[in-house]
C-alpha cells in the first residue's frame, strides 16, 4: 500500500507543477523525482529541463515529460566524469522511452498531441497526464531497485 501512496503522490505532485503553471513538463518531473530522492541535487537542478518543454524549446520532438524522465533516472543512475557507465542507465532509459511509446504511440510531442489546440485546456489536461504517467513510472522503477533504496538518506521514499 505505501509503494502505492509513493508513486501516485510522486504522480500527482508532478501533475500539481505542471498545472499550476509554476513548471513546465520537463521540470515538473525532475523537480518532482529530485524531491523524491530527498534532494540529491541542488534544487537548482531543474534549471537544466527548461529548454525541454513543448518537444525540446516548442520544436515538437521529444516529448518534454520524458526528457525530464530520463534527466530525473539519471539522478540514480548518470554517471560523474571518469566513471565507467552504469549498466542500468540506457536499459532504464530505453524502457521508459518504450513504455511511452506503447502508451501514446509515438515519444514525439507533435503527434501526441497533434489532435489539440495548442493552447487549449485540453492539450494541457493532455500533457499534465503524460507529466503524471513518467513521474509515477520513474518512481515506480526506483522502487524496484533495492540497492538504490538503501542508498537514499531520505525518507521521502
Amino acid at each position: 500500500m505505501e509503494r502505492e501512496k509513493v508513486i501516485n503522490d510522486a504522480r500527482k505532485k508532478a501533475e500539481g507543477y505542471f498545472q499550476r503553471g509554476e513548471f513546465f513538463c520537463s521540470e515538473s518531473v525532475i523537480h518532482t523525482l529530485n524531491e523524491l530522492l530527498g534532494w540529491p541535487l541542488d534544487r537548482s537542478i531543474t534549471r537544466l529541463a527548461s529548454g525541454f518543454p513543448i518537444g525540446i524549446g516548442k520544436s515538437g520532438c521529444v516529448c518534454g515529460a520524458i526528457s525530464g524522465g530520463v534527466m530525473a533516472l539519471g539522478m540514480a543512475y548518470g554517471r560523474d566524469y571518469g566513471n565507467a557507465m552504469n549498466g542500468k542507465m540506457l536499459p532504464i532509459a530505453a524502457e521508459l522511452h518504450d513504455h511511452i511509446k506503447k502508451l501514446y504511440r509515438s515519444t514525439c510531442c507533435r503527434v501526441i498531441t497533434k489532435d489539440l489546440v495548442f493552447d487549449s485546456p485540453e492539450r494541457k489536461a493532455h500533457c499534465v497526464k503524460i507529466t503524471g504517467e513518467v513521474a509515477a513510472w520513474v518512481t515506480d522503477k526506483l522502487l524496484d531497485d533495492e540497492e538504490l533504496i538503501r542508498t537514499i538518506k531520505s525518507v521521502n521514499i
